[in-house]
């Protein structure tokens, strides 16, 4: 499903039968069961603090096909993920096509969201390095970048912890956002390849 089925890197751990499997975690594709979650999750307002606004059930479907969408023609989406201990689905991580229109246009995008009862505990960098571990390794990419705004201390200090770099000439105005909100301006980074 990723292509290369048979990548192992240490740091991402092992991607075996379509999904990468780290230390604690397993990052695969969506199933019928997450929507749930992710139902939880956008309804929770810190959760979607530096987000846009909540979206609604028609937008959580779209999202989940957009995502296998990409995973089937590209090798790579935001997977579901979840604690391999348990099973249970605490959040979303990886690699999209870049926002169209933002700094990132054309280019190779890492994003996040996890459910606020999973902050803390490392999960989201466990997934986060997995996720630009594996890109690296499996697509044909110098670089990969990352957005936020610039409140969002938790996300852009992840950013810096998995060894990205802010560029402040990549800063934009997000053309989703409507203009008059405090979230239209994002911040920019990028991990190049090593």
């Amino acid at each position: 499903m990723f292509g290369r089925t048979d990548l192992s890197c240490g740091a991402c751990g092992a991607v075996v039968g379509g999904v990468i499997v780290t230390e604690r975690l397993v990052l695969r594709p969506y199933a019928a069961r997450d929507r749930a979650t992710i139902v939880a999750h956008i309804a929770d307002a810190e959760v979607m603090r530096y987000l846009n606004p909540v979206p609604t059930d028609a937008d959580v479907d779209a999202m989940i096909e957009r995502q296998n969408g990409y995973l089937a023609t590209l090798g790579y989406c935001f997977w579901s993920v979840e604690v391999r201990a348990t099973g249970a689905m605490i959040g979303v991580c990886g690699l999209k096509p870049g926002t169209a229109g933002g700094s990132l246009d054309g280019a190779v995008e890492i994003g996040w969201r996890f459910g606020r009862d999973h902050w803390g505990q490392g999960f989201a960098r466990e997934a986060a390095q997995a996720s630009l571990d594996w890109g690296f390794a499996t697509l044909p990419v110098d670089r990969v970048g990352a957005i936020t705004v610039a409140a969002n201390v938790r996300s852009w200090t992840l950013m810096e912890r998995i060894g990205m770099v802010r560029d402040p000439d990549g800063d934009f105005d997000h053309p989703s956002v409507p203009d008059d909100s405090p979230l239209k301006r994002h911040i920019t980074y990028w991990k190049v390849r090593s």
